[in-house]
């Protein structure tokens, strides 16, 4: 019997684990400010759509789950399941893009300046460097897929789509500290 391991590459959790440690420092920041400057917090939490936050919370847990349901199937010799699920996944991540590409777009059109102060600074380092790593998903996402697309995942060989979906498991960790940090509490 195999010895229970972690799923995905060993790189792929050093990875996680650095982008943990810098976005637990970013938290951090942000409660310690927010401590500090209860009304400055307060103006730019008003400002925030909870609505987008809550679809985007869903758009990234579908894509999590879809993540989980493309590696059981390349698990299970599905090859063309495997591929479909990775195509979920991807919408999940695409739509979170166009969702939050919109409130930054809204925000600019009324003037957002992104260093008024520290809540704004803090808001666009949290909400950019977690954008960014949604995009880091979405193109793993789209790779994976093209590669599934020919049969290249099946039982012995499912890493890569494993390492994508623990990429991705961090991006929705990383929402689920910050939707709630950033945008409800007040």
């Amino acid at each position: 019997m195999d010895e229970p391991r972690l799923a995905g590459d060993g790189m792929v959790w050093l990875l996680v684990l650095a982008e943990l440690l810098a976005f637990g420092l970013l938290f951090v920041s942000f409660a310690m400010a927010r401590w500090r400057e209860p009304v400055v917090f307060a103006q730019g939490q008003a400002g925030l759509d909870l609505s987008t936050g809550a679809l985007n919370t869903v758009l990234l847990v579908a894509a999590s789950w879809a993540a989980v349901r493309a590696v059981a199937a390349f698990q299970r010799n599905r090859s063309v399941a495997g591929a479909r699920w990775l195509l979920v996944a991807l919408g999940g991540a695409l739509g979170f893009l166009v969702v939050k590409g919109h409130e930054f777009a809204s925000k600019l059109g009324a003037g957002f300046d992104w260093a008024t102060d520290s809540f704004t600074v803090l808001y666009t380092l949290l909400t950019g460097f977690h954008f960014l790593h949604v995009v880091v998903g979405a193109v793993i996402f789209a790779v994976l897929w093209w590669n599934a697309r020919s049969g290249a995942y099946g039982p012995d060989n499912h890493m890569a789509p494993a390492s994508g979906a623990v990429f991705w498991h961090m991006v929705d960790l990383l929402w689920m500290v910050l939707f709630p940090l950033v945008y409800v509490i007040r």
